[in-house]
């Protein structure tokens, strides 16, 4: 008996902490801060804003569910790897919030034309699945996108607001 409690406490204990985690945000950016570059970091999971030569903020991030190697056609589940635009933004999107990457350049066009298949797009940054923004982090622990950049909703909300149409992206390996 007592080890059936010891082990429901510590099973309420681990999912208790898991919500908190899946949960937590730090405080959010400032009002008035803007962020004049975006750069993504495939292999370490991480989107970052930057000022100048300033960090401001680093999110944990989900990628394309074959995260490894370049974009290079439609279906692919990669997410692109490069310098683009964020070029404009999708309130009404399937996800929460989405701010479009300016993929495929022309070079990826004709490269993926060339072989004959269709280069893909609408490539974006976004929340999570629309009604599973309780999910938090925890969308975070697997590649799930057909090649997007996906953070939570409190995340996406805050890029948003601190990152304008026309920022550069930069997308490394």
């Amino acid at each position: 008996m007592k080890r059936s409690v010891l082990i429901a406490a510590i099973s309420l204990l681990a999912t208790v902490g898991i919500i908190g985690w899946s949960q937590h945000s730090p405080a959010p950016l400032p009002e008035g801060t803007l962020a004049d570059r975006v750069v993504v970091k495939k292999a370490a999971h991480a989107l970052e804003l930057y000022r100048g030569a300033e960090l401001i903020r680093s999110y944990q991030v989900s990628l394309g569910r074959e995260s490894r190697g370049p974009k290079q056609r439609e279906g692919d589940g990669r997410t692109p790897e490069g310098k683009y635009t964020l070029d404009y933004r999708k309130g009404d999107s399937s996800f929460h919030r989405a701010l479009h990457i300016s993929y495929p350049s022309s070079k990826e066009r004709a490269a993926a034309n060339a072989q004959g298949v269709g280069p893909g797009g609408a490539v974006m940054i976004h929340g999570t699945k629309n009604g599973l923004g309780f999910l938090g982090h925890l969308h975070t622990l697997v590649d799930w996108t057909n090649g997007c950049i996906a953070v939570t909703n409190f995340e996406i909300e805050e890029i948003w607001r601190v990152v304008p149409d026309g920022t550069p992206i930069i997308i490394e390996p």
